[in-house]
C-alpha cells in the first residue's frame, strides 16, 4: 500500500522547499497550498507548480498591467483548482468510512438489472449485419417472408433517425431492439396462413432466434454470455475494493492518494471505523444540544413552531444511528453480539439516574478465548527402553484433559493439536509426559515431567523449546516442543500487562494484567485480571474519560512510558514498558472513550516542531507511521476533520450529481437509477452524517431533470420516486413523520415542480421522439401518470379529470403540429433531393446551379406534386399505424384525446392534400390512387372510420367518382356504337372485339369502384346500382347489335349448297354466351326493382338466342328446299325424268355414269357435315349447339310432309288409340318406359 516514489527523506525535502517558496512569495500566492499535490508527479517537483514558483523571477512584460491580470487570472484558477481538490479529497473521506463501515445500508438486491446499452458504433455495427443479411452475404437460411420481415424492421426501425437520438440518449439496449422486433413480427406471423404440423408459435420462436444470430454476428456466443455474466455480477453486488474504486473514478481521486487516505484512518480497522462513528454521533448531539440552548443557528422553516421539532428530529436521528450501531457485530462476520446497553457517557443529554443505571458489574464482562496447544516432540529421553511406549497429556486448569497418541520413546513425535476454550484472560496450560507402566500390579502410568505455561491473547504461534520439571526417579533433562496460540475474542479489543494508579480503582502502583472490553458499541471497560481467574479483579468504565499522553510521574517507579484517563475528579494513570506498546493502548481507549480530541504521540510532536527529517521511531505502530506519512503528504486536514463542522448537504449534492454523471456515461442503459452499490454508499451518506431526505432528492430531481432537457434519457419511474417522497415531505406527510419544512425545501421544491412539468409536457408533445417506438417500455405511461401527481395541488386532493385532460389534449394538438411538421420536412427533404437530380434544369450549365431548392418548388409538375402527396399520405399512415401499435396502450385513459391528435394530425395534412388537388388538371383520375391508399387504411380503423378527415375525403372524392362513372357510361357507350360499326366478328377470347372489350370495360369499371371501398352506405350502395343498372343497359345494346348483325348475317350469305356456316356467326353466339356468363357477374343483385331488372336481360338473352337459332334453321330450311325442288326434277313420271333416264341408260353402256341427281345430294351432304363441324368447334356452348341441332332435325323430319296428309282420320284414330293403351298400360304395370305420347306432343309444341 505505501507509494514507491514517495520516501521519508524526499517527503521532507520538498516539505522544505515549499515553505520556503510560500515564504519568499507570499504577498503574491496567497495562502499556501497543502502538500498533497507534492507526489503526483512522482515527487519530480510537484510542489512548485508552473506560473507560480517561478512568478516573481519572470522577465518583466511589455505591458505589466496586462501581464499582471493574466497572472493574476491563473494563480485564481488555480487556487478554485485546489479548493475544488481539497473539498474532493474532503469529500472522499467522509464516502471512504461508509464503505468502510456501514451501518445502516446494505447494498440492495432487489432492483430491476439494467441492459447493455448501445453505443453509435455497435449501432452501425447492427445495420451492417442486417444489411449483410438482406444482401445474402450471410450463411443464414430463411424462406421470403422472414426476409421480407427483417426488410420492413431494417428501413422502418434501424435505419430511423428516432433511433439513433435514442442511442444518442443513452437510452437503447440490445434488449429494446429484440422487443422491438418481436412485436413487429407478431401480426406477420399470425397473418400467415396455417401449415400442418407447424405451429405459429414455433414459427415465431424460430424468427426470434434467426433475429439472435444476425444481430450477434459472428461472436462467439460463449463469449458473449461470459462477458454478460460478469457485467451483471458487478451490476449487482460491489465489493469494498470495487466500491473504493468507483469512487476514486467519480471524485478524480488518485490512486497514491487512495492508499494515504486508507492508511491513515485505518479503514481495515473496524474498531477504529466504530470509534469514529461514535465520535461522530457525539458531535451531532453536542451541535444538537448547543442549537438548543444557544439558537440562531436554525435553518429558515415555513413556521416558527418547527424549531423545537427540528432539534427533536436531530436527537431521534442520532438515536437512531446509535440504535443501529448497536445492533452492529464487533467485527464483521462474526457471531459474537454486544450487549445492548445504553449510552451513558454523554452526560450532556444523560441524567444522573440514567447513568447509575449504566454502571457495569464484573458480571457484564464477560470474555471467551479459545486455545491451540500442538505438541510436537520430546527431546532428551534416554533413560528408558527404546520400545517402551509414552504420550501426553495436555489440560487447561479447570477443563478437560486429552491426551496425543502413543510412540516408542526411540521416537517420541506427534504432532498432536488440542483445542480448549476458556474465560480466563491468563490460563495456566500444563503438559505432562507419561510411560505406560510395566508392573502388574500398577495403578496408573508413571509421569516422566511436566511443564506449566501461562499464554496471553495474540500470543505467537511458534513451535518453541520449553524445559520439563521432570519427576523423581527420571534422570533425563527433557524438553518438550511445542507451540500455543490463544485466540482473542472480539469484544477484547487490546491486552498487556501496564502499570497503573488511580484515585478509586488501583490505588497501589503495580504491574497488573489490563484487558480492555468492549461490552457493547458505548460501554468499555478497562479491566485487570488476575492468573487463572474469570472475572477481573477491578474494573474501570471508560464512558466520560478523555485518554492522552503524559510525561513520567515522578515518585512512580515501573513503567518507561506513560498515559492517562482522566475525568472530572478522577485520575489513571498508566505505564507501560516500551514506547509502541503505549501508543496501542492510547489508540485503543481512544477508540473506546469516545473523546473529540485526538491524543498525537510526543514522538510526532517534536517531528512536527522540529522538522528535522530524522527517520520515524523504531517503536513506533504501523498505524503511527501511516498517519505520519499522510501528514506530511497534506492529507492528514481531511483525515483529522471533524465531519459536524461541514455542510453535508452541499457535499452530497456534490457527490450525487459526480455519481449521476458517472452511471450515464458507463456501459449500462440505467436511465437515471443508480448502481445497487451507488445507493448502498448514497444511503449511508445520507444516514450517517444527516443529510435530510427532501435536500437529498431535491438534488437528484434537479440533476436528473437538467440531464433530461439536455436530451438524457431518463425513467419517468425515477422522477415520481423523488417527486411522491418530496410531496409528501413538503405537505408533511411523510410517513416516517419528519415534520420539519425549509424555506428553502418548499421554493426549491416549487421551482421543481414547474420545471418537471414543462419536461413532462414537451416529453408527450414530442412523445414520438423521447419515447421512439415504445421504448422504453412503459415510460410514456409512467410519464402520463407522474403528469398528474404533478397536477395535483397536494398529495391528498386529486386533481379532476378534466384538467388532466385538458392539459394533455394541448400537448396532443401541439404533438400532431411538432409530428406533421417533421414528417413532411422529412418527404420535402427526400422529395426535393431526388427532384433536384432528376429535373432537366440541372443538366444545364453552371448559370443555374443558383437556383434554390424553393425555385425548384414552383417547376414541380401537377404529376409530381401529386406523387409527391401519394409519398407523404404512405408516411402519414405509418406514423399513425406506429402510434396505435407502441403509444396507444399508453394512452388507453385517453384514448378519445389520441383520436383527437390523429384528427388533428390528418387535418394538417390534409390542406396539403388539398392544395395538391387543386392544381391537378380536370378529368384526371390519377388521384384515385391516393384516396384508395387513405381510405383502406381508414376504414378499417374504428376510430377515425367516418372521422372529421374521412369524411372530407369522402366529399372531396364522391363529386370525382360520379364524373369518372359519367365519362366511363358515355365511353362505354361510344365504343359499343363504334366497335360493333366496325365489327369484323373475328373470334378474340370468348366472343368478338367488341364485346370483349365492352366486358372488360365493365368489369374494370365495377371493380375499381368495388376496390374505392367507399365508406359511406347510402352513396356505396347508389354507386353499385348504377353500375348494375349500366351494365345491364350496356350488355343490352351488345345482344341487341349482335342479334341484328346476325340477321343481317344470314341474309347476304348464299341459298345454295355453297353455303358454309360463317366463323362470324359461331363468334356471334359466342357473344352470346359470354354475355349470358358476364352479366351473373355484372348485372346480379338481390334487390327487388335490380333483381327484376336482371331477369329481363337473362329472358333478352334467351330470347334472341331461340331467335338465332330460329334464323340458322330457317337458313337451312331454305337450302333444304332448294336441294329439293331441285330433286323434284328426277322424279317419276315426269317428261324431264324419262329423258334423264334414257340418256343414262344410252351412256351406262360405254362408261360409269351416276345416277340422276346424285351430285346434288353429295352437295348437300357435304354442307351438312361442314355446317355441323363448323358449329361444335366454334360455339363454346353445348347447349345451344344441342337446341340447334334438335329445332334442325324435328324441322327437316317432316319436310315435304303435306298438312293434309298429317291431319287425316286414320291419323287421329291411330292417335287416340296409341294414348288409351299408354293410359291403361300405366294403371296395370305401374308405368312405361320410355317416351309417352304426351312427352311427344309437349316436345312437338315446343318446337
Amino acid at each position: 500500500m505505501l507509494d514507491p516514489s514517495s520516501s521519508e527523506e524526499e517527503g521532507d525535502e520538498v516539505i522544505e522547499v515549499e515553505r520556503k517558496e510560500v515564504t519568499a512569495s507570499k504577498n503574491l500566492v496567497g495562502p499556501r497550498r497543502p502538500p498533497g499535490r507534492s507526489v503526483e508527479d512522482h515527487g519530480d517537483g510537484g510542489l512548485q507548480p508552473r506560473g507560480r514558483g517561478s512568478g516573481c523571477g519572470r522577465p518583466s512584460s511589455p505591458s505589466p498591467s496586462v501581464g499582471s491580470d493574466k497572472e493574476k487570472e491563473d494563480l485564481e484558477k488555480m487556487q478554485r483548482e485546489e479548493d475544488e481538490k481539497k473539498k474532493r479529497l474532503q469529500l472522499y473521506v467522509f464516502v471512504m468510512r461508509c464503505i468502510a463501515y456501514p451501518f445502516n445500508a446494505k447494498q440492495p438486491t432487489d432492483m430491476a438489472r439494467r441492459q447493455q446499452k448501445i453505443s453509435k458504433l455497435q449501432l452501425q455495427t447492427v445495420k451492417d449485419r442486417f444489411q449483410a443479411f438482406l444482401n445474402g452475404e450471410t450463411q443464414i437460411v430463411a424462406d421470403e417472408a422472414f426476409i421480407n420481415a427483417v426488410q420492413s424492421y431494417y428501413e422502418i426501425f434501424l435505419k430511423s433517425d428516432r433511433v439513433s437520438r435514442m442511442v444518442q440518449s443513452g437510452g437503447f439496449s440490445a434488449s429494446d431492439s429484440r422487443e422491438v422486433f418481436k412485436k413487429h413480427i407478431e401480426k406477420r406471423v399470425r397473418s400467415l396462413p396455417e401449415i400442418d404440423g407447424l405451429s405459429k408459435e414455433t414459427v415465431l420462436s424460430s424468427w426470434i432466434a434467426k433475429f439472435d444470430t444476425i444481430y450477434r454476428g459472428e461472436e462467439d456466443p460463449r463469449k458473449q454470455q461470459q462477458r454478460m455474466t460478469a457485467s451483471a455480477a458487478s451490476e449487482l453486488i460491489l465489493s469494498k475494493d470495487q466500491l473504493y474504486e468507483m469512487f476514486q473514478q467519480i471524485l478524480g481521486i488518485k490512486k497514491f492518494e487512495h492508499q494515504l487516505l486508507y492508511n491513515a484512518c485505518q479503514l481495515d480497522n473496524p474498531d477504529e471505523q466504530a470509534a469514529q462513528i461514535r465520535r461522530e454521533l457525539d458531535g451531532r448531539l453536542q451541535m444538537a444540544d448547543q442549537i438548543a440552548r444557544l439558537g440562531g443557528r436554525f435553518p429558515r422553516f415555513v413556521s416558527r413552531e418547527m424549531e423545537a421539532m427540528y432539534i427533536e428530529e436531530l436527537r431521534s436521528s442520532v438515536n437512531l444511528l446509535m440504535a443501529n450501531l448497536e445492533s452492529m457485530p464487533v467485527s464483521k462476520g462474526g457471531e459474537f453480539k454486544l450487549q445492548k446497553l445504553k449510552r451513558g457517557h454523554n452526560t450532556s443529554i444523560m441524567d444522573m439516574g440514567q447513568e447509575d443505571e449504566n454502571l457495569l458489574s464484573k458480571s457484564d464482562v464477560v470474555l471467551s478465548f479459545t486455545l491451540e496447544v500442538v505438541i510436537m516432540e520430546v527431546q532428551g529421553l534416554k533413560s528408558l527402553a527404546s520400545n517402551r511406549i509414552v504420550y501426553c497429556t495436555m489440560e487447561v486448569e479447570g477443563g478437560h484433559k486429552l491426551q496425543t497418541d502413543q510412540a516408542e520413546a526411540s521416537k517420541p513425535i506427534w504432532g498432536t493439536q488440542g483445542d480448549f476454550t476458556t474465560t480466563q484472560p491468563l490460563p495456566a496450560v500444563k503438559v505432562k509426559l507419561f510411560t505406560e507402566s510395566t508392573g502388574v500390579l500398577a495403578l496408573e502410568d508413571k509421569e516422566l515431567g511436566r511443564v506449566v505455561l501461562h499464554p496471553i491473547p495474540n500470543c505467537p504461534k511458534q513451535c518453541e523449546l520449553h524445559k520439563m520439571v521432570v519427576s523423581k526417579g527420571c534422570p533425563d533433562d527433557l524438553k518438550i516442543k511445542l507451540a500455543i496460540r490463544m485466540d482473542k475474542p472480539q469484544n477484547m479489543k487490546h491486552c498487556g500487562y501496564l502499570w497503573a494508579f488511580g484515585k478509586n480503582v488501583w490505588k497501589r502502583w503495580k504491574k497488573r494484567f489490563f484487558v480492555l472490553v468492549q461490552v457493547s458499541q458505548y460501554t468499555f471497560a478497562m479491566c485487570s485480571y488476575r492468573e487463572k481467574k474469570a472475572e477481573p479483579v477491578e474494573l474501570l468504565q471508560l464512558d466520560g474519560y478523555t485518554v492522552d499522553y503524559t510525561d513520567p510521574q515522578p515518585g512512580l517507579e515501573g513503567g518507561r512510558t506513560f498515559f492517562n484517563a482522566v475525568k472530572e475528579g478522577d485520575t489513571v494513570i498508566f505505564a507501560s514498558d516500551d514506547e509502541q506498546d503505549r501508543i496501542l493502548w492510547v489508540q485503543a481507549m481512544y477508540r473506546a472513550t469516545g473523546q473529540s480530541h485526538k491524543p498525537v504521540p510526543p514522538t510526532q510532536v517534536q517531528k512536527l516542531n522540529s522538522r528535522g527529517g530524522t527517520a520515524p521511531q523504531l517503536d513506533a505502530p504501523i498505524s503511527q507511521f501511516y498517519a505520519d506519512r499522510a501528514q506530511k503528504h497534506g492529507m492528514d486536514e481531511f483525515i483529522s476533520a471533524n465531519p459536524c463542522n461541514f455542510d453535508h448537504a452541499s457535499l452530497f449534492e456534490l457527490v450525487q450529481r459526480l455519481t449521476l454523471d458517472h452511471r450515464l456515461n458507463d456501459s449500462y442503459s440505467c436511465l437515471g437509477w443508480f448502481s445497487p452499490g451507488q445507493v448502498f454508499v448514497l444511503d449511508e451518506y445520507c444516514a450517517r452524517y444527516g443529510v435530510r431526505g427532501c435536500h437529498r432528492h431535491l438534488c437528484y430531481l434537479s440533476d436528473l431533470l437538467e440531464r433530461a432537457e439536455n436530451g438524457a434519457m431518463i425513467d419517468p419511474t425515477l422522477l415520481h420516486y423523488s417527486y411522491a417522497f418530496c410531496a409528501s415531505h413538503v405537505h408533511g406527510n411523510r410517513p416516517d413523520g419528519i415534520g420539519t419544512v425549509t424555506v428553502e425545501e418548499k421554493e426549491r421544491f416549487e421551482e421543481i415542480k414547474e420545471r418537471l412539468r414543462v419536461l413532462l409536457e414537451n416529453q408527450i408533445t414530442h412523445f414520438r421522439y423521447c419515447f421512439p417506438f415504445g421504448r422504453p417500455e412503459g415510460a410514456l405511461k409512467a410519464t402520463l401518470s407522474l403528469l398528474e401527481r404533478v397536477l395535483m395541488k397536494d398529495v391528498v386532493t386529486s386533481v379532476p379529470q378534466e384538467e388532466v385532460k385538458a392539459v394533455i389534449r394541448k400537448c396532443l394538438e401541439q404533438a400532431a403540429i411538432v409530428n406533421y411538421q417533421r414528417l413532411s420536412e422529412y418527404a420535402k427533404l427526400e422529395g426535393k433531393k431526388r427532384e433536384m437530380y432528376e429535373h432537366p434544369v440541372f443538366c444545364l450549365a453552371s448559370q443555374v446551379m443558383d437556383l434554390t431548392i424553393q425555385n425548384v418548388g414552383r417547376l414541380v409538375t401537377p404529376a409530381k406534386k401529386l406523387e409527391d402527396t401519394i409519398r407523404l399520405s404512405e408516411l402519414v399512415i405509418e406514423v399513425l399505424q406506429q402510434n396505435e401499435e407502441h403509444h396507444a396502450e399508453a394512452f388507453a385513459w385517453w384514448s378519445d384525446l389520441m383520436v383527437e391528435h390523429a384528427e388533428t394530425f390528418l387535418c394538417l395534412y390534409s390542406a396539403d392534400m388539398d392544395a395538391a388537388l387543386e392544381i391537378q388538371p380536370p378529368d384526371s383520375w390519377d388521384s384515385f390512387p391516393l384516396f384508395q391508399l387513405l381510405n383502406d387504411f381508414l376504414r378499417v380503423d374504428y376510430t377515425l372510420c367516418n372521422g372529421k378527415f374521412h369524411k372530407h375525403l369522402q366529399d372531396l372524392y364522391a363529386p370525382l367518382v360520379v364524373r369518372y362513372v359519367d365519362l366511363m357510361e358515355s365511353s362505354i357507350a361510344q365504343s359499343i356504337h363504334r366497335g360493333f360499326e366496325r365489327e369484323s366478328w373475328e373470334p378474340v377470347n370468348n366472343g368478338s372485339a367488341t364485346s370483349e372489350d365492352l366486358f372488360w370495360k365493365l368489369d374494370a369499371l365495377q371493380t375499381f369502384i368495388r376496390d374505392l371501398h367507399w365508406p359511406e352506405e347510402e352513396f356505396g350502395k347508389h354507386l353499385e346500382t348504377r353500375l348494375k343498372l349500366m351494365s345491364s343497359d350496356m350488355i343490352e345494346s351488345c345482344i341487341k347489335r349482335t342479334r341484328t348483325a346476325f340477321e343481317a348475317k344470314l341474309q347476304r350469305s348464299s341459298r345454295t349448297t355453297d353455303f358454309r356456316v360463317p366463323q362470324s356467326i359461331c363468334t356471334m353466339f359466342n357473344v352470346m354466351v359470354d354475355a349470358k356468363s358476364q352479366v351473373a357477374k355484372l348485372c346480379a343483385m338481390d334487390l327487388g326493382q335490380e333483381r327484376q331488372y336482371h331477369s329481363q336481360i337473362d329472358h333478352l338473352i334467351e330470347e334472341t338466342v331461340k331467335e338465332m337459332i330460329t334464323l340458322l334453321v330457317a337458313k337451312f330450311v331454305v337450302i333444304l328446299e332448294s336441294v329439293l325442288s331441285k330433286l323434284s326434277k328426277y322424279d317419276e313420271g315426269t317428261l324431264f325424268s324419262s329423258f334423264l333416264s334414257f340418256t343414262v341408260k344410252a351412256a351406262s353402256k360405254y362408261v360409269d355414269v351416276p345416277k340422276p341427281g346424285m351430285d346434288i345430294a353429295d352437295s348437300y351432304v357435304a354442307f351438312v357435315r361442314h355446317s355441323q363441324d363448323m358449329l361444335r368447334e366454334k360455339v363454346n356452348e353445348e347447349i345451344y349447339i344441342e337446341r340447334l341441332f334438335d329445332k334442325k332435325y324435328r324441322d327437316f323430319r317432316l319436310q315435304g310432309v303435306l298438312d293434309s296428309t298429317l291431319n287425316s282420320t286414320m291419323y287421329e284414330t291411330v292417335r287416340n288409340r296409341l294414348t288409351l293403351e299408354e293410359a291403361t298400360a300405366s294403371v296395370r304395370e305401374g308405368g312405361m318406359q320410355g317416351i309417352t305420347m304426351r312427352d311427344s306432343d309437349e316436345e312437338n309444341n315446343d318446337n
